[in-house]
């Protein structure tokens, strides 16, 4: 049977990344492997490995979780149940702090709530002089970011720490990133993902504002925080940054779908 065959029958899209992400998974092939044999007939054993992946697939568990594998700022990052799957809009906060870093001629990063480390590597692979730091309250988590710093060859530029936000910190540094829980938990529906890297609190906003409240003491003179932010949301962060931060510009960046998805801090003193 025919991979495109497969995935009609089962009201998955060819044309779309999953089925694409599918069938080059069962046929251990790279894109353009799945393109020139999108119309040939799969053995028996690869036409059953696929409809079982669409099944899965089909009952709503993320093609990540069932490849084991995402794409993120063009490097691959293992990822499982453990983690929450990296997702494209955060790619601009990594533009943004790779910008900043370079500008400003940063040394020192924190990942908070890394998770499986897609935001530390990329980082670390992107500015090779930097050091960076990956912290997350999720040992699980953890194992999962070392491996993936494994893979990329940064494991010994990242230095992983186990604990609340900048709690471990072993020093203040320049740049604080963060892609924390943001969902309100009203919001949170049952899933795949650990509900741990989603539940913001009743607002969405707990963990940003218990992490803005930690940095007088882990953030240096001038230094400067990345938040990313869930639609709807700028009004209100903007609020408790400036209650935290007396004297700091602040700025909100747009994504390309027009949602004001990070905001920009850099203290003034």
């Amino acid at each position: 049977m025919q991979a495109r065959k497969i995935l009609e029958d089962s009201g998955v899209n060819d044309s779309s990344l999953e089925g694409e992400v599918l069938i080059r998974y069962v046929l251990g092939q790279n894109r353009a492997g799945f393109f020139s044999n999108l119309d040939k007939d799969l053995t028996s054993i690869q036409s059953e490995n696929l409809l079982n992946l669409v099944e899965r697939r089909r009952r709503g568990e993320p093609s990540a979780y069932i490849t084991g594998h995402r794409e993120f700022y063009g490097l691959d990052f293992k990822v499982d149940p453990r983690v929450l799957i990296p997702r494209p809009e955060t790619e601009l906060l990594v533009d943004k702090a790779i910008n900043l870093c370079r500008s400003f001629q940063l040394s020192t990063i924190a990942d908070i709530g890394t998770g499986c480390g897609c935001i530390a590597v990329s980082l670390a692979v992107n500015l090779p002089d930097v050091t960076v730091y990956a912290a997350d309250i999720s040992p699980q988590a953890l194992k999962v970011a070392g491996e993936n710093c494994a893979v990329h060859g940064v494991k010994d530029r990242i230095t992983l720490l186990h604990g609340d936000l900048l709690e471990p910190l072993p020093a203040p540094v320049e740049m604080v990133v963060a892609n924390l829980p943001y969902v309100k938990n009203v919001d949170l529906s049952p899933g795949f993902e650990p509900e741990l890297a989603l539940m913001g609190g009743e607002e969405g906003l707990d963990k940003i504002e218990t992490l803005c409240g930690q940095a007088g003491g882990k953030l240096r003179n001038k230094g400067i925080l990345l938040l990313e932010i869930g639609q709807g949301q700028a009004s209100a962060v903007k609020t408790i940054l400036h209650n935290a931060f007396s004297r700091a510009f602040i700025e909100v960046i747009k994504d390309l779908a027009g949602i004001e998805r990070v905001v920009y801090v850099r203290l003034t003193s």
